[in-house]
């Protein structure tokens, strides 16, 4: 069928930009925004946690999480996203996005809320019942990633698809700053209403028993975003490109376009009747014509976010003890534990606001300019230089007057990060893969990030311990230290520029040009030529 002529995708091809597409980058934008504040807000209250449910009496520091209660609580959430963006990415192909995306919101809001209310008489019990529900939480963010990506790609016209799925995106951003924002009001009250002394003055009275109630209002916050949402969700009309090229059904794929470009389109279902039904493009996601056009493409998108991950989570889950590190977060012995939050949360949110932020926009701004191909080199470049100039003369960084250095350069990778592969990777594979393909070809690409995540979530929390026995955090063994930790993360950036090559430009293109879809298989194996010069086979 010669997709290409079909007069509703050529309308969303070349529709001005109008009030419509602001709407869905609001409406699968905060979803985005709760999925980064549930991502990340954990990474501000496990010190919490650890003097709340494992303090020790006499100890000379306050109580932390034994390290595989930490990594259950910082990566169980990944666990549940990445089997979510499985999931729901082959369902979304299989009923329709719009049947799907409302769900995935309902999952979210319950899982935020039931990780607030948390139960239990004992540590155990309440750090098991916590990593359940965030799991289910991570669930439901998980499906958020490919719904979200393939709905904007199909509602976006060809001129600024990069840069209305790159929003989408950048509303991560805000909920990274939410995240601190929230936990900075919320320890900042409580701080005031319940004094306490440091721990080193009274250790079991730095912690004030109203302090359980910060972490979990902290947690729970992040339903109110995504509750807000599931109206406008449900009101979407399903996507054209799905109803038309997967459901097959012109005519409701012409109706719903034509209320929302408000112009009148012709339905064309003799273009469906006289479609052969067994053509080139009916192939499967395990065929070897599948292998052949888009094999090379996939392992592209799924290997760079593969390794954007391993390195782009480390650095967010655990900013918070390589700045107590080198010493810009205070010793966690000289405050009580309410201080303790506001003072992570305040670093933070800094790092968000200055860089993380700012790098996402920039995406935005230039993605449909210089195209995905140079900003995810681009990116993945910088941070490996910027992460072997925090690495190598780390000593340097380390002392006190060079902290605010060592805090730009490690703002500036996540500056690169954003204004990098961390958007481009989400982009990239909304964009090239067929219709009925393309939630499940952007699931797994997703997936394979978030087992990155995981690996950065559990491996960095263990490496980026003290190469001194004595001096690593209680019940860990010894590790490689930040710096060689850091030395890792530079490496993992370059592979992810070696992989880079893999991916094909999309800039400019139409969604039916990029899959091939308007093609027999004759054509299949011709080369594309990206805007940036390359050719890769399709």
């Amino acid at each position: 069928m010669a997709n290409d002529n079909l007069q509703v995708l050529n309308a969303l091809d070349v529709a001005k930009t109008q009030l419509y597409h602001f709407t869905a980058i609001v409406i699968a934008g905060m979803g985005f925004f709760t999925d980064a504040y549930d991502l990340f807000c954990i990474s501000m209250v496990t010190k919490l946690l650890g003097r709340i449910y494992y303090h020790q009496e006499n100890a000379l520091k306050p109580g932390s999480l034994p390290p595989n209660v930490s990594s259950a609580v910082n990566g169980v959430a990944f666990c549940g996203t990445l089997a979510g963006q499985l999931f729901f990415g082959w369902l979304g192909d299989k009923l329709g996005r719009k049947k799907v995306y409302g769900m995935t919101l309902m999952i979210m809001v319950i899982g935020s809320i039931a990780s607030g209310l948390s139960f239990g008489h004992t540590p155990k019990s309440v750090m098991t019942t916590l990593c359940f529900f965030r799991f289910w939480l991570g669930f439901g963010i998980g499906g958020d990633y490919p719904l979200s990506a393939t709905i904007m790609s199909e509602y976006a016209n060809k001129k600024t698809r990069g840069a209305f799925i790159a929003a989408v995106f950048a509303m991560q951003g805000f909920g990274i700053l939410a995240g601190g924002m929230v936990a900075i009001i919320v320890s900042t009250a409580f701080k005031g209403a319940f004094p306490a002394p440091a721990y080193s003055v009274d250790a079991l009275g730095s912690t004030v028993p109203q302090a359980d109630f910060v972490w979990r209002i902290i947690l729970m916050f992040g339903a109110i975003p995504a509750g807000m949402t599931y109206y406008w969700r449900m009101k979407m009309p399903e996507t054209a490109r799905y109803t038309a090229l997967v459901a097959k059904n012109l005519k409701q794929a012409a109706n719903d376009m034509s209320k929302v470009l408000q112009v009148e389109i012709e339905a064309e279902p003799e273009k469906v009747e006289n479609a052969p039904q067994d053509g080139a493009n009916s192939f499967g996601l395990f065929s070897k014509e599948f292998l052949r056009r888009h094999g090379l493409h996939l392992l592209g998108t799924a290997s760079t976010w593969f390794l954007l991950d391993i390195a782009f989570y480390s650095q967010n889950l655990f900013q918070k003890d390589i700045f107590s590190a080198i010493g810009w977060i205070p010793p966690a012995q000289t405050m009580n534990a309410l201080e303790e939050v506001y003072k992570i949360a305040r670093a933070q949110t800094l790092i968000a606001l200055c860089s993380t932020v700012p790098g996402y926009w920039f995406t935005v701004a230039f993605i449909d300019k210089i195209g995905r191909f140079a900003i995810q080199l681009m990116g993945f470049f910088f941070m490996t230089v910027f992460m072997f100039a925090l690495a190598i003369p780390y000593h340097h960084w380390t002392l006190s007057a060079n902290r605010i250095g060592f805090v730009i350069m490690y703002s500036l990778t996540f500056f690169f990060a954003n204004f990098g592969p961390n958007a481009t990777t989400f982009v990239v594979p909304a964009e090239i893969f067929p219709a009925r393909l393309r939630s499940t070809c952007h699931g797994i690409s997703a997936a394979a990030g978030k087992a990155g995540a995981m690996v950065g979530a559990f491996g960095f929390l263990y490496a980026a311990q003290s190469q001194d026995p004595k001096k690593t955090d209680a019940g860990y063994p010894a590790g490689i230290g930040v710096r060689n930790s850091l030395i890792v993360l530079g490496c993992v950036n370059f592979l992810g520029m070696v992989f880079t090559f893999l991916v094909p430009e999309s800039n400019g293109k139409s969604l039916e040009e990029m899959s091939r879809e308007n093609e027999g298989e004759e054509e299949s194996g011709t080369e594309m030529r990206g805007a940036n010069g390359r050719t890769v086979p399709v």
